[in-house]
This record gives structure tokens, C-alpha cells and sequence, in this order.
């Protein structure tokens, strides 16, 4: 029986795990892991050493946090979206991007089928090619929005493996973007030459930092329109799923969010990114909670089928994208950074952008991150969708 079982310590033990998988991913040797990871593993060894309860007899508010907070965090980091600022993106990003896209989704198909889909992941294979299409066409939120529609989430073992590897498997990519502009532009010459004032790179600088900063300031004012708009947003989708139950929830969500983003006034709010990054973190913790570590290190067979997965997905983005790219004559340095932008997010492409000493694409890479974000959700319903009628 966990030494815990009212809400309340419960709600205060996964506080004191966030405080510290904040302080731990400042790290120089954790940083890498990121809080999302270090929150899973130290909430799930609070759990396993009997503080907290695990899946079984799991107390209301894990259903709570699932049911409105983990939904509500996905409509917040959706509502930081602009559509109307991709121009600032330009042509060469955006198409570089799609192709990324592409290579992305028809890598997960061909994972799927490398591994066999059930024999490699078991029933929920299409669900796991879901989420991997959203992450690495978007990032985090698209992972979450398709664990939580497909009950993922619920399976600790299997949602923490897949964040495992992820992040694995990310920072391999990371240092292959890195070197791969390099490379190519040594036999293949595609890089333009930019002469940039400290003025202007120190503009770049500004306007992407803006564009990725976690830290806000706000008050209860802002705080209390952010609350009523996640509330009622979660409603309103909840009941149109209900008139069209042919449209999935997290669609309704989706879109919501992404309409509402456009709008001027929403843009003018203060506080999104700091509550929706808080509510995944909790969202994180309770996944991180239903971990059986035991079980989790026998199950050998579903960690080698999730690395040979995600690598080939991997291989497959990497030669649609390149070799597409190559073919058009684009700019290495774009095509890693939009890649980038697919696999990693908006914050690794700006790190790979200035780690290729390029500041004029801060910005778009950020942006295209964003995109990703706006997309990802649909493009990996689509593909999960596709995966379970096929025989395998």
C-alpha cells in the first residue's frame, strides 16, 4: 500500500518531482534528457518504492490531471501558434520543411512494417507510428495530444520507452544535422554566404529568443482569462465531439486552438507557455507514475523494436529530404535546419541555426517549428489511422 493515497500529498510529491527535474535538466550532463524525461523516471521511482500509487488503484486526481489538464496544455502551447508569421519563414524553409514532412510520415510507414507492426509493439503499434509521425513532424505536444487520444498515456511502460528513445535518438540527429552541411558542402558546394552586421545578428537573436523563451510575466488578470479560455475551450470540444462523433476530440481541440491563435487579442496574452508547460510536466508525472520498472527493464523486445523503429523512420526523413533537397539545389544549411525543425522542434532548430553560424535563419527555423506544431496532430491521426487497416 503507498505511504500516499490522498490527493493532496500525492499532488504535493509530484510538485517537489518537478521542482527537481527543473534543477536537474540545468545540468550540463542532464541537459540533454530534458525535464520531460527526468520528471517520467523520477515520479516513476516514487511510485515503485511504494510513496504514490501506481496504475493500480490510481487516485482521482490522476484521472483529473488526464482527463483537463494533460487536453488543457495542448490548447495552451496551440494557442502560441501564428500562421500569419510564416512569411517571414520564406519559400526555401517552408518547402524544406514539407519535404521533411513527407519523409517523416512515409519513414513511420516504413518502420511499422520493418518491425511488423502487433509483432513488433503489440496493439498498439499504430497508435505508437501516430505519435512518432506527430513528434517529428511537431514535437511534444502533437507526442501527447495522440498518447492521450489513443490511451497511451495509460500505458506507462510503453509511453515512457517511446520518450526514451526519442530523446535518444534526437540528440544523435541533432549532431548529425550538425555535421552533415559540412560535409556535403565539401564535395557539394550549396552554401550562401551572408555578410551580417552585430546589429543585425543581434536582431535575429532578439526575435528568436522571443519566439522560444519559457519565462513570462503576468498577472491574476491574465491568469484568470487563461483558466476560463482553457476551461471553456475544453467544453466546447467535448461537445461538438459529441454532435460529430466522427471527428475526433483532439481534432476539435486542434483546430480551436489554432483558429483562435490567429486572433490578435489571443496573441496579446501573457502566460500560455508557462501553464501548458506546467500542466504537461504534471500530465508527465502521472505517466511517469504508472511506470512498473521491473517490468519495464524485462521488456527488452520492446525497446530494441522501438530503436530499430524511430532509426529507420530516421534514415528514411533523412533521404526524402536531402535527397529532394539536393536534387532542387537547395541550401545544406536549410535542409538540416528544417529537418531539424521536424525532429527536434523549434528550439533545436534555433540551437543547430546558431551552431551553423547562421543568424538569418533563427527565425524561420522557429517558425517552421511552429507549423509543425500546427500540423503534426493531423498528420499523425492520418497516418495512425492508415496503419490499422493494413494487414500485416
Amino acid at each position: 500500500m503507498p505511504l500516499f493515497q490522498d490527493s493532496l500529498p500525492i499532488l504535493a510529491v509530484l510538485m517537489v518531482n518537478i521542482i527537481i527535474s527543473e534543477r536537474l535538466a540545468r545540468l550540463p550532463y542532464l541537459r540533454h534528457m530534458g525535464t520531460a524525461l527526468i520528471v517520467i523516471i523520477l515520479t516513476a521511482i516514487t511510485s515503485n518504492l511504494g510513496l504514490i500509487p501506481a496504475s493500480t488503484n490510481s487516485p482521482p486526481i490522476y484521472d483529473g490531471i488526464f482527463t483537463y489538464l494533460a487536453p488543457i496544455s495542448i490548447f495552451y502551447l496551440l494557442l502560441t501558434v501564428n500562421l500569419k508569421g510564416l512569411k517571414k519563414a520564406g519559400t526555401p524553409m517552408i518547402l524544406s520543411f514539407f519535404l521533411g514532412t513527407a519523409g517523416t510520415m512515409l519513414g513511420v510507414i516504413a518502420g511499422i512494417w520493418a518491425i511488423s507492426g502487433p509483432k513488433g509493439f503489440g496493439e498498439f503499434y499504430y497508435a505508437l507510428g501516430g505519435m512518432f509521425t506527430g513528434t517529428y513532424i511537431g514535437g511534444s505536444t502533437n507526442f501527447n495530444a495522440l498518447a492521450l487520444h489513443y490511451e497511451v498515456n495509460k500505458e506507462g511502460n510503453v509511453y515512457a520507452a517511446a520518450v526514451a528513445v526519442d530523446n535518444i535518438l534526437t540528440a544523435l540527429w541533432m549532431v548529425a544535422t550538425l555535421l552533415l552541411p559540412q560535409l556535403l558542402n565539401r564535395y557539394f558546394p550549396r552554401r550562401i554566404e551572408y555578410n551580417h552586421t552585430a546589429e543585425q545578428a543581434q536582431q535575429f537573436e532578439k526575435e528568436a529568443s522571443a519566439q522560444v523563451s519559457d519565462v513570462e510575466t503576468f498577472n491574476p488578470q491574465d491568469l484568470a482569462i487563461l483558466v476560463g479560455i482553457g476551461a471553456a475551450g475544453l467544453y466546447v470540444s467535448k461537445q461538438l465531439a459529441v454532435m460529430i462523433p466522427q471527428v475526433p476530440q483532439i481534432l476539435i481541440l486542434t483546430t480551436l486552438a489554432l483558429a483562435l491563435a490567429q486572433l490578435p487579442v489571443v496573441q496579446r496574452l501573457r502566460g500560455m507557455k508557462v501553464l501548458a508547460m506546467f500542466f504537461i510536466y504534471l500530465f508527465l508525472a502521472v505517466i511517469g507514475a504508472f511506470c512498473d520498472i521491473e517490468a519495464l527493464l524485462k521488456d527488452g523486445p520492446l525497446a530494441i523494436s522501438m530503436m530499430v523503429f524511430v532509426s529507420i523512420l530516421i534514415v528514411i526523413h533523412a533521404l526524402v529530404i536531402f535527397g529532394i533537397g539536393a536534387i532542387l539545389k537547395q541550401d545544406w544549411d536549410v535542409l538540416s535546419i528544417a529537418s531539424q525543425a521536424n525532429i527536434g522542434g523549434s528550439a533545436s532548430a534555433l540551437a543547430l541555426s546558431k551552431s551553423l553560424n547562421r543568424p538569418d535563419l533563427y527565425l524561420p527555423g522557429i517558425l517552421v517549428g511552429a507549423l509543425g506544431n500546427a500540423i503534426g496532430t493531423y498528420c499523425g491521426l492520418f497516418v495512425a489511422e492508415f496503419l490499422k487497416t493494413v494487414s500485416w
